[in-house]
């Protein structure tokens, strides 16, 4: 363990492309996710929109706008996958620690969700067992509601 508090297997240091590339996808979501990305965005679709007389509604004026929507949503679809990457796998650890911390909890379920969708699904219906089988939900406390 190092002072970060957590194990050496578990952290990560990014290399100097992955820290570029996480700052720059933590900015952008951040700058992109603000209201004033949607006002900057929704006023340049009303320019556009107020051009087209100018413009004569022209080929060329619609591909202005197909083009550039087109490229900004592909090259956000990239940048929103790796933000959700990141926050699910943030949210797994803090999962898993919180699995590995309680006394009653089985440790068997940290990682599970790198188990095949088969094993998934049959650990739900036994937890989908457990729930219909118990008269009252608050009676969770009882440590005995994980599955064998």
């Amino acid at each position: 363990m190092e002072k970060s508090g957590l194990p050496d297997d578990v952290r990560s240091i990014p290399t100097k492309n992955e820290g570029i590339f996480q700052g720059f996808a933590t900015n952008a979501s951040l700058l992109m996710g603000a209201k004033w990305s949607f006002l900057v965005a929704a006023s340049a679709i009303a320019i556009w929109a107020l051009t087209g007389p100018i413009f004569k509604f022209s080929d060329t004026w619609q591909l202005v706008i197909n083009t550039t929507s087109s490229i900004v949503t592909f090259l956000m679809v990239f940048l929103i996958q790796n933000i959700q990457n990141r926050d699910a796998r943030a949210i797994h650890l803090k999962l898993d620690e919180i699995i590995h911390a309680l006394n009653q909890a089985h440790n068997e379920m940290i990682k599970i969700e790198k188990l095949p969708d088969k094993e998934l699904d049959v650990l739900a219906q036994k937890f989908e067992a457990i729930h219909n089988s118990e008269p009252d939900s608050d009676e969770h406390q009882s440590g005995n509601t994980h599955p064998r």
